[in-house]
């Protein structure tokens, strides 16, 4: 049954998971149902994003149709964003939720949606809750979450924050599915690793940095793994905080020679080239509820090491998929790289990744939403 579904999120001319995720579902949704994609206008304002810009400046961006109606700080904005939904008459409206900075914006649209339409809301959750939530964070996600009773998350433990926050919702858990639109097939592993110019033992830490993301606690494993033989580590991401302090602590661990620093966003056609030169991506998250990254390793069928917060422990298949480890312990993080590196050919995970994807589809995330919408 063919139905009209409408997703609100944000989504191309933005950058950054959150919108490669909305035009990744909008591809699927079109398959085989009519589609209206609201965005946003501004996302937020300069002052309060923490990167050197919002936009995408990819040379192949993920690009979508979309209508740019919402000001997240114009409040005027949020009725008329209601006002073309509505107008829309779809069967279902799916929110993308990540952070409460948009609570009031998304109340607002969603509760005039249930007052003038049949339509069915729900809100898929990349975190129900910020990686540093406050009380006042809580505050404003129940406000947000007023008008809404279907959800569908990421994760177990993701879930359980949502029934603490607003008990006896109708609520599904699906993992985020496969990233696999950066892998073109335009290069191999050798000519990646030409290019870069790294050989060896190769290493991944891919996305921003912030604190939560434990990027110390790689730097110090990785240290004592060089002991091993020489190696190298890519860490490939901009970042949000001050370098300063991870330039220190390499040169403090004498390991400079053995670690590449990309202080950028990677273009969506760089992408590939980072994850075909590597061995292993590593995720040594303080904290978590899930990850885009590791569905991102697992398009190009790398495994991954991870560290056992939120859902991580969900999607990996320790000893298949890659390894889990305890978090903020360097010891046990090492142990698993040289696991990894010492117990026969890393490739040997590709064919166990192949085998696992079918757990985190598109289709399937799909469908669950349409259930949502009937329920």
């Amino acid at each position: 049954m063919t139905r009209k579904v409408c997703l609100v999120g944000p989504a191309y001319p933005y950058r950054g998971g959150i919108a490669h995720f909305t035009s990744q579902l909008a591809r699927e949704f079109r398959k085989d149902h009519d589609l209206f994609v609201v965005n946003f206008q501004r996302q937020y304002p300069s002052l309060l994003f923490p990167g050197k810009t919002q936009y995408d400046k990819s040379g192949v961006p993920l690009d979508l149709e979309s209508e740019r109606l919402i000001d997240s700080i114009n409040p005027l904005s949020f009725p008329k964003a209601a006002r073309a939904i509505n107008e829309y008459r779809p069967d279902l409206v799916v929110f993308q939720w990540w952070h409460p900075f948009f609570a009031f914006a998304y109340r607002t649209i969603s509760g005039r949606i249930r007052k003038r339409s049949d339509a069915k809301v729900v809100f898929l959750c990349h975190n129900v809750l910020p990686h540093e939530s406050s009380v006042v964070d809580r505050v404003l996600i129940r406000h947000a979450f007023g008008a809404v009773d279907r959800f569908l998350v990421q994760s177990r433990e993701d879930e359980e924050n949502l029934k603490r926050i607003k008990p006896g919702t109708v609520s599904r858990v699906h993992p985020h599915p496969i990233y696999d639109c950066f892998n073109t097939g335009q290069s191999s592993k050798e000519t990646a690793r030409s290019e870069l110019g790294v050989k060896g033992k190769v290493l991944l830490f891919f996305g921003y940095i912030r604190a939560y993301k434990g990027l110390g606690v790689l730097l110090t494993a990785f240290a004592e793994t060089l002991r091993d033989g020489p190696a190298t580590l890519l860490v490939v991401g901009e970042f949000y905080e001050k370098r300063d302090g991870y330039d220190a602590m390499i040169e403090e661990l004498g390991i400079a020679e053995h670690v590449r620093i990309v202080d950028e966003y990677v273009p969506n056609e760089a992408v590939e080239k980072y994850f075909k030169a590597c061995d292993v991506v590593v995720l040594p998250y303080l904290s978590a509820t899930q990850s885009g990254i590791v569905q991102v390793a697992y398009g190009f069928d790398k495994p991954v090491i991870v560290t056992e917060v939120g859902g991580l422990p969900d999607v990996v298949d320790h000893g298949e998929t890659g390894f889990v480890v305890p978090p903020r312990d360097s010891g046990a993080l090492a142990a698993a790289i040289r696991e990894f590196f010492n117990d026969g050919s890393p490739d040997r995970f590709e064919g166990r990744i192949v085998a696992a994807k079918s757990r985190f589809s598109w289709a399937r995330c799909k469908e669950l939403l349409i259930e949502l919408g009937g329920a």
